[in-house]
C-alpha cells in the first residue's frame, strides 16, 4: 500500500504540473508518513549523501561553459567555418546546421544550449536563404540532440553521479555515436534535397583561400573542444578540472573577441547558478525516491517481469528503449533519467551489459525525446525562434526521427561503437 502511494502521489502531482523536484519530494514524504516506522530525517540524509560526489562538481562548470560559448561571439565563427566546409553540398545550410552543431557540441553540454545559442544563427540564416521555417526549426532541434552526446554533457554527469560510472569513460563513449548521429542526419537531408522533398538551395563552393581565412578566424574557438578532448584522451586532468580550464579559456576568448564584458560575466554566473541550483534540487530529491524504490525491490520486480518475457539481453534492451522512447514523448529528460536509472540499471548489470554502453543507450534515447511531440523541449525552443506553430514543426521533425532512432538501434546492438574509445584509452 505504501509503495503504491509513492507512485500514485508522484503521478498525481506530475499531472497537476508540479515541478519534478517537488513531485519526487512529496511522493517520498507521503511514503514515509504512511509507513510510519522510518524517521523523516532520512530524506535529508539521503539527499546530502547522494550529492557528496566529486564528479558532481563538473556540472556547474559545464553549464557555465555552455553559456559563455553561446554568448561570447564564438557561435558565429563556428557557423561561418561550417558554412565554408559543407555549404556547397546538396542541402546547403541544412548541412551547415548539423556540422555547426557537431563542432559546438564540444562546448555546449546541453541540447537546449545548442538549440537556443547556435540555433538562432542557424534558423535565421536558413530562412533568409529560402528554407521553409518549419524545416529550419526541425533541423535545428534534431542537430541539437548531438550537443550532449559529444562531450561535455550535463546529462552524462548526472547519470555518472547516480551510478558511479566513470565520467571520463562516458565522455569518451559519446564521440562515435555523436558523429554517427550527425552523419545520419546529413544523409537524410541530402536525400530530401536530391528528391525535391524540401527546397534546399546550395551555396557556391568556398575557395581554399576563403576556407583558410575562416578557419584561422574560428581557430581560437575550435581550440576549446580540442582542450577537452585532448585532456580526456591523454588523461592529464579529470573532467571536472578540464571543465574549469574550458570556462577560463572561454572567458578569455570572449574578452579577446571583445564580445564579453565583466558585466556579461557576472550575469552569466548568476544565470548558471540558477540553472545549477535547479538541477541540484531535482537530483537531491531523486536520491530518497530512488532509495525507496530500491529497498522495496522494485528493480527486482521489474527485472522479473522483463525476464519472464525474454532472457535475451538484446530483447530486454529493446523493451527498455521502447519504454524510454514513449516516456520521452510526455516527460522531461532529466525527470525520466532520475526515475528510470534506479529501476533499469540493476537489471542491466545483472544481464552483464556494460554500464557505459547502457548509459549511452539511455542518454541517446532520452535526448531523442527532446524532439518528440508533445513535450519535446527543443521543439518549443526552435518553434519560437523560427516563428512557426507547434503543429508545423511537429510534422517537420518526423523524418528526422528515422536517422536518430536508427543511430540508437546501432549503438544498442553494436556495443563497440560506444566502448571502442573508452577501452582504447582506459
Amino acid at each position: 500500500m505504501t509503495l503504491a502511494a509513492l507512485f500514485v502521489v508522484f503521478g498525481v502531482v506530475i499531472v497537476l504540473e508540479t515541478p519534478i523536484a517537488f513531485a519526487l519530494g512529496l511522493a517520498s514524504l507521503s511514503y514515509l508518513l504512511l509507513e510510519g516506522r522510518t524517521p523523516l530525517v532520512i530524506l535529508v540524509q539521503r539527499m546530502t549523501s547522494g550529492l557528496d560526489s566529486f564528479p558532481f562538481l563538473a556540472l556547474p562548470l559545464f553549464v557555465l561553459a555552455g553559456m559563455i560559448f553561446s554568448r561570447a561571439g564564438i557561435a558565429r565563427r563556428i557557423y561561418d567555418f561550417a558554412r565554408t566546409l559543407v555549404g556547397h553540398i546538396r542541402g546547403g545550410l541544412a548541412h551547415v546546421n548539423v556540422v555547426g552543431s557537431m563542432i559546438f557540441a564540444g562546448m555546449s553540454g546541453t541540447a537546449q544550449a545548442d538549440a537556443a545559442g547556435l540555433g538562432i544563427i542557424e534558423i535565421e540564416e536558413m530562412k533568409a536563404d529560402g528554407f521553409d521555417p518549419a524545416f529550419a526549426g526541425a533541423v535545428t532541434a534534431a542537430s541539437a540532440v548531438i550537443g550532449p552526446i559529444i562531450p561535455p554533457s550535463v546529462i552524462m554527469v548526472i547519470f555518472c553521479v547516480m551510478t558511479e560510472v566513470s565520467v571520463a569513460d562516458m565522455f569518451l563513449g559519446g564521440f562515435i555515436p555523436g558523429i554517427l548521429m550527425g552523419l545520419s542526419l546529413m544523409t537524410l537531408i541530402y536525400w530530401m534535397a536530391v528528391t525535391g522533398r524540401v527546397h534546399a538551395p546550395t551555396l557556391p563552393r568556398a575557395s581554399l583561400a576563403e576556407v583558410r581565412r575562416v578557419f584561422w578566424r574560428a581557430l581560437p574557438a575550435l581550440v576549446a573542444p580540442v582542450l577537452l578532448i585532448g585532456g580526456l584522451l591523454i588523461g592529464v586532468a579529470t573532467p571536472t578540472e578540464l571543465g574549469a580550464v574550458v570556462v577560463v579559456y572561454g572567458i578569455g576568448l570572449g574578452f579577446a573577441y571583445r564580445d564579453l564584458t565583466w558585466r556579461d560575466v557576472w550575469r552569466l554566473l548568476r544565470e548558471a547558478a540558477v540553472m545549477y541550483a535547479v538541477l541540484v534540487f531535482i537530483i537531491a530529491m531523486a536520491f530518497p525516491f530512488g532509495w525507496l524504490v530500491a529497498i522495496n525491490q522494485v528493480p527486482t520486480a521489474v527485472a522479473r517481469v522483463l525476464l519472464d518475457i525474454s532472457s535475451d539481453p538484446w530483447v530486454i534492451l529493446l523493451l527498455i528503449n521502447a519504454v524510454l522512447f514513449v516516456a520521452g514523448c510526455v516527460m522531461e529528460t532529466t525527470a525520466i533519467l532520475i526515475i528510470s536509472v534506479p529501476v533499469f540499471f540493476p537489471l542491466a548489470r545483472q544481464l552483464g551489459i556494460d554500464p557505459v554502453h547502457f548509459g549511452m543507450i539511455v542518454i541517446v534515447n532520452l535526448l531523442i525525446g527532446t524532439t518528440t511531440p508533445p513535450f519535446g523541449i527543443s521543439l518549443f525552443i526552435t518553434m519560437q525562434i523560427a516563428r512557426v506553430s507547434f503543429g508545423a514543426i511537429s510534422l517537420a521533425i518526423m523524418p528526422f526521427l528515422i536517422p536518430m532512432v536508427a543511430t540508437l538501434l546501432l549503438i544498442t546492438f553494436f556495443p563497440e561503437i560506444v566502448l571502442f574509445l573508452p577501452r582504447l584509452f582506459r
